[in-house]
């Protein structure tokens, strides 16, 4: 057996090491992850070579008998793109008042300095 940690959620899978990888049946892989993937040996599928067709970071600890599966670059890009940071007004160096909202759809380069 072997814990999955997908989405922060572990799932234990059953699971065999062969030639130093991971490898898990296609039902476990169904039910792990809601993936149903092909398989073209005896059944089973290479969890690393299933991470890099979903475009997913994986991380394996053989000795703990744990895997991870992080988030995709293309889910962390929308995620990231879909943050709006929160309206503020500040003062400049010379007392002009600036919304963060003004700016919309434009980059903007936010310098802060504070003291104690």
């Amino acid at each position: 057996m072997f814990t999955l940690i997908d989405a922060g959620r572990p799932v234990e899978v059953p699971a065999r090491i062969r030639d130093g990888r991971v490898r898990l049946t296609a039902q476990a892989v169904e039910e792990a992850l809601g993936v149903k993937p092909e398989t073209a040996d005896a059944g089973e599928v290479d969890l690393a070579e299933l991470a890099e067709a979903l475009d997913r970071p994986l991380a394996v600890d053989l000795d703990e008998r744990a895997v991870y599966l992080g988030v995709s670059a293309r889910q962390r890009a929308s995620a990231l793109a879909s943050l709006e940071a929160p309206d503020f007004t500040l003062p400049d160096v010379e007392g002009r008042l600036h919304s963060l909202s003004a700016h919309r759809g434009t980059k903007v380069l936010l310098v802060v300095y504070a003291s104690w």
